[in-house]
């Protein structure tokens, strides 16, 4: 199967060479970036470099771009891409992408779903992709109503082919929910976390919490700002959820309120042992 990678970075560079590691399909690559077109090259990450106007030799397109730059190639190159051909994307928010891609696409025969790797890491660009980046992660699928179930298990056993630990099939709009809290919000508790003035006087107090809560801080804040503004509803609503929370833990501590403090924070332990039994059955 012919397979063309649009954007090379990080999960793109990573898409194609999980690809050349355990799969015989030929890869196509497309980006800008010259630097990580030669590097791909190169190391055999892809077979060879192609342009938008070739995008009709391809069985599957996966574009690993920012949200709005999916929507903009989609909407550019439609035209190109192979009728009856599958179109998929790997951003970390998938109702206003599969909302504006699927009708441009439907128009060409071409079928599009929104997909998400959950894998990644602090640094961006070719030069940190790896062959194993997916390794025991989960691949989300997103199909609509009319997404076609042919589509769907192929991308099932592509994601199982290159090293995903489970595809989880879900709505966007579930995706968007779940995501706000699994991982937006993550990155904005980790990025204001480290605002404090403490941040820079901390040598040899810390242990392994803080390096858990502040790994994230060290994100990319022109694709994580563009990835909260595409999913603020529910994002807003998960900030909020934390915010009455810290407020409960602040009263009772400013009330000197041992019982209630006590209380919450067996809530949350509860919390948390339940769902690592619920996760591990």
């Amino acid at each position: 199967m012919n397979i063309a990678v649009v954007g090379l970075g990080l999960i793109g560079g990573s898409f194609c060479k999980a690809l050349k590691k355990n799969t015989f399909h030929h890869i196509m690559g497309i980006d800008t970036n010259r630097e990580a077109v030669s590097k791909a090259l190169e190391c055999g990450a892809i077979d060879e470099e192609i342009t938008p106007g070739r995008l009709g030799e391809a069985n599957l397109t996966i574009i690993c771009l920012y949200p709005h730059a999916i929507v903009n190639f989609v909407k550019e190159y439609a035209q190109f891409f192979k009728k009856g051909s599958i179109v998929i994307d790997s951003c970390g928010i998938k109702e206003f992408v599969v909302n504006e891609c699927t009708p441009v696409l439907d128009e060409q025969g071409v079928i599009f779903v929104g997909t998400h790797p959950m894998a990644g890491r602090e640094f961006s660009g070719f030069d940190y992709s790896q062959e194993d980046l997916f390794k025991g992660a989960s691949f989300i699928i997103t199909p609509t109503e009319n997404t076609p179930q042919i589509a769907v298990d192929l991308l099932q056993t592509l994601a199982g082919s290159v090293g995903f630990g489970k595809a989880v099939v879900s709505t966007p709009q579930k995706h968007d929910e779940v995501i706000a809290y699994t991982s937006q919000l993550a990155h904005v508790v980790s990025n204001a976390y480290v605002k404090s003035p403490v941040m820079l006087n901390y040598d040899g107090f810390s242990a392994g919490s803080f390096q858990d809560l502040t790994r994230v801080a060290k994100l990319n804040e022109y694709m994580w700002s563009e990835l909260f503004m595409c999913n603020k509803t529910a994002l807003l609503n998960e900030i909020n959820c934390i915010l009455e929370h810290i407020t409960e833990y602040r009263d009772a501590i400013v009330n000197n309120d041992t019982e209630k403090l006590t209380e919450i924070l067996r809530d949350g332990r509860v919390l948390k042992e339940k769902s690592i039994e619920i996760y591990n059955k």
